[in-house]
């Protein structure tokens, strides 16, 4: 007998099935006219009588359970058993030597015949489940190195030509066993074995030469591989071991053979700058800001090492050749951006982070003489608007060189300042009221422009501080500065009125507050009485002059702002 309730199941499922024939039918045929449509529908429904009927309630399929933490523990299971199975072989040789059977060569021999029966396991498993059989061959490819080493530097059963050629060939396996397990733990092995080879077989880094040669060729190798597979990090991990790994057995060598040094650096700077372009090129895989991150160390590395090495040795040539660097970063990414025509952005952020670096200190700091460092960077801001406005005003500048500018720009103004050590420097009187202009050009041009309006009142302000340095620099008499400090704040109060500009107008406060304290905590003290009647009266005038006007300026509306896109 069927219950009433599984007569209401059946009954809702054909309804059900009923409305989605009849959805499919009207979204297959929009040229029908809905008189034919609305014959047809009969149709269905006397087909979907003489149907047999379902008496069982139609089952909702459950979704498929997650299979993240299953991954998880069996990746921790597998390499559990990897490490224990590595152990046991290890334990198994110490209880034979122990006993006085395992002699050194079975001890290697049982060693390679372990890591052998590892691989061999793994190539039997790979059908079932590859990324869990490849753990098996990683297991074996750690014994092989083992071996290799404890047989040339422990028992000194092979000599260091056989253990160089045991240890490439032990990376060669597990550069084809990375290919056929799909995995990219095999090539980092091999990154991490062929790279560390020099420190634990002397023939390798008893000749610079020759250890350039060795690098030079693995980082070839691993940059075609890594390109090959599509995995950075393969080339990424072969770049920082092969400049960190060459630089720290040079130290330990002492050697001098600087020049072999300064070309494997430019090799690897080459090769791996190379690998990057080609790879984005290749796998149409343009750089993401993660990845340009991971970058950037391997550039600073670079520039440290090859810049420190260059200045000791060629100290005249060292700002041209890092400017060389910079220039091949940057025509290496003008070329991935014009053949990839995608957008780059992280790939330029990282280029342009390269250069700035370059342009600041081997350019700014090494190549300019520091008297004409504040003229050089006075010259940067024109240069920028000159290039924008040749852009419409929509050149793209990436934000390292923004900040790069802003930095060397920050660093003169307030040397000019403080008057430190401007006497060098040539027409060093100008360099204030200089100064003082492009900081007021800038913000009646943050005022237009979209994005820059927060910084209207910073440029201002410190524009009133330059100018009033200047009128410090060039007068040398106490009266003076503060005339042309009171004449600067009714300029601006008058400016101010003819453009309608509240803010420059509220900003005059500053010149009068200073203004006032100078003359109150400097000029009245040790200075004769007249001095003092004419400072007081000079500041009575202004602050005066500079109120009747400010009332003018405090009953002016609130600016509309005007932008321009930028």
């Amino acid at each position: 007998m069927i219950s009433s309730e599984d007569r209401l199941n059946q009954i809702e499922s054909r309804i059900e099935r009923i409305e989605a024939m009849i959805q499919s039918l009207v979204a297959n045929t929009p040229s029908q006219n809905p008189e034919q449509t609305n014959e047809q529908v009969p149709k269905i429904a006397q087909n979907l009588h003489r149907r047999e009927p379902n008496w069982s309630a139609p089952a909702r399929k459950k979704p498929a359970p997650s299979n993240t933490s299953s991954v998880s523990v069996t990746s921790i299971l597998g390499w559990a058993g990897a490490t224990a199975l590595v152990l046991s072989a290890v334990y198994l040789i110490r209880l034979a030597i122990d006993s006085g059977w395992l002699t050194p060569g079975r001890q290697i021999g049982l060693a390679a015949l372990a890591g052998l029966a590892m691989m061999a396991g793994g190539l039997w498993l790979r059908q079932t489940d590859r990324h869990y059989a490849s753990l098996l061959p990683a297991g074996g490819l750690v014994i092989w190195f083992m071996a290799t080493y404890g047989a040339h530097l422990y028992y000194h059963m092979i000599p260091a030509q056989i253990a160089v050629g045991a240890v490439v060939a032990t990376c060669l396996v597990a550069l084809w066993l990375g290919r056929l397990f799909e995995s990219e733990l095999f090539a980092l092995f091999a990154v991490v074995g062929s790279y560390s080879s020099p420190f634990f077989l002397p023939i390798l880094s008893g000749s610079i030469t020759d250890l350039v040669v060795y690098f030079s060729a693995w980082s070839v190798l691993f940059s075609v591989y890594a390109i090959w597979i599509g995995k950075r990090r393969v080339y990424l991990l072969a770049a920082y071991l092969a400049l960190l790994g060459f630089a720290v057995i040079r130290e330990q060598a002492g050697s001098a053979e600087w020049m072999a040094a300064l070309v494997f650096q430019g090799i690897q700077f080459l090769v791996f700058l190379a690998a990057a372009a080609i790879f984005s090129v290749r796998r149409s895989e343009p750089m993401d800001s993660n990845t340009a991150l991971a970058h950037l160390p391997l550039l600073l590395i670079f520039y440290a090492l090859q810049y420190e090495l260059m200045r000791h040795h060629i100290p005249t040539l060292a700002p041209w050749i890092a400017m060389a660097s910079a220039t091949l970063v940057l025509l290496a990414y003008l070329a991935v951006r014009r053949w990839m025509q995608t957008p780059t952005t992280a790939g330029g952020i990282l280029a342009s982070a390269y250069i700035a670096l370059v342009l600041f200190h081997a350019g700014y700091l090494e190549s300019i003489p520091e008297p004409w460092q504040p003229w050089v960077a006075a010259l940067m801001l024109p240069l920028l608007v000159i290039y924008l406005a040749s852009q419409d005003w929509a050149g793209y500048v990436p934000w390292p060189l923004k900040w790069m500018i802003g930095i060397v720009f920050a660093i003169n103004y307030l040397r000019v300042l403080a008057d430190a050590d401007l006497a060098r420097v040539p027409a060093h009187d100008l360099l204030a009221l200089l100064y003082a202009a492009q900081l007021y050009v800038g913000y009646f041009y943050a005022r237009r422009v979209t994005g820059l309006n927060s910084l209207g009142k910073p440029l201002l302000y410190a524009a009133h501080i330059a100018l009033m340095a200047a009128a410090v620099q060039i007068f040398d008499e106490r009266l003076a500065v503060s005339a042309a400090w009171g004449i600067i704040g009714l300029a601006c109060l008058s400016i101010a009125l003819r453009v309608q500009d509240k803010k420059l107008g509220k900003s005059s406060l500053l010149i009068f507050a200073i203004s006032a304290a100078k003359v109150l905590l400097f000029d009245l003290a040790g200075s004769t009485p007249l001095v003092r009647i004419a400072c007081l009266f000079v500041l009575g005038v202004t602050l005066y002059a500079g109120g009747w006007l400010f009332r003018k300026i405090d009953a002016m509306p609130e600016e509309k702002k005007q932008t321009l896109k930028g």
